[in-house]
């Protein structure tokens, strides 16, 4: 039997994303899930980590997390402290945005320091050359540590809404190649099966 598709949650960072912003498109285009905030303006990390953790668990199939901006800080903060992270099959990280830059430090300062552990799925992160939240050294830094696939999307600003990606084809086309390469990997679907045992 053929595994299901996976649920794409999706991650929206500081201010959440706006109606123009790829990620806004894809929800409306491909019905993924917004994971929501209670707020979107004085962002604290532990109540984030607790709704994604709330959505995780509801999920019905193996996920995936569509992460932008403060959304790939909260994939690693929950990452490092929930006991499902055997749920997740991947993690799509876009433009993180750096807590620690001294601009963002007093509205995020629950977000620092940054959690710098590898990542117990796989990941694949997106960062530009000229992103005004966070430095091209420090994006690959983030990558290197999280152990995920670096991606240099060049110039490219925050890869949001700015930056013009409109419904932003090449990104989800780089998406259902992460999804595609990692479903077969241990991903434990709700009932404690593995993908791997559910297709054999």
């Amino acid at each position: 039997m053929a595994p299901s598709a996976p649920t794409v949650l999706l991650l929206p960072g500081w201010q959440n994303s706006g109606p123009a912003h790829w990620q806004s498109r894809w929800e409306a285009l491909y019905g993924y899930t917004r994971v929501q905030q209670h707020d979107w303006m004085q962002p604290l990390r532990g109540d984030w980590m607790m709704q994604l953790e709330e959505a995780v668990l509801a999920a019905p199939t193996p996920v995936v997390l569509v992460a932008h901006s403060l959304g790939c800080m909260l994939t690693a903060a929950w990452a490092q402290h929930s006991q499902n992270t055997h749920r997740v099959q991947a993690a799509w990280l876009v433009g993180p945005g750096d807590p620690e830059r001294e601009e963002l430090q007093a509205p995020l300062k629950s977000w620092w320091p940054v959690v710098m552990d590898r990542l117990p799925f796989a990941a694949e992160l997106l960062g530009s050359c000229n992103d005004p939240y966070c430095t091209f050294a420090r994006a690959q830094q983030f990558a290197s540590a999280w152990g995920a696939e670096w991606v240099d999307c060049g110039n490219a600003g925050h890869l949001n809404a700015d930056s013009g990606l409109g419904d932003w084809p090449e990104g989800h086309a780089r998406l259902q190649a992460l999804s595609a390469r990692t479903l077969f990997r241990n991903c434990v679907l709700p009932g404690g099966t593995s993908s791997e045992q559910a297709i054999s």
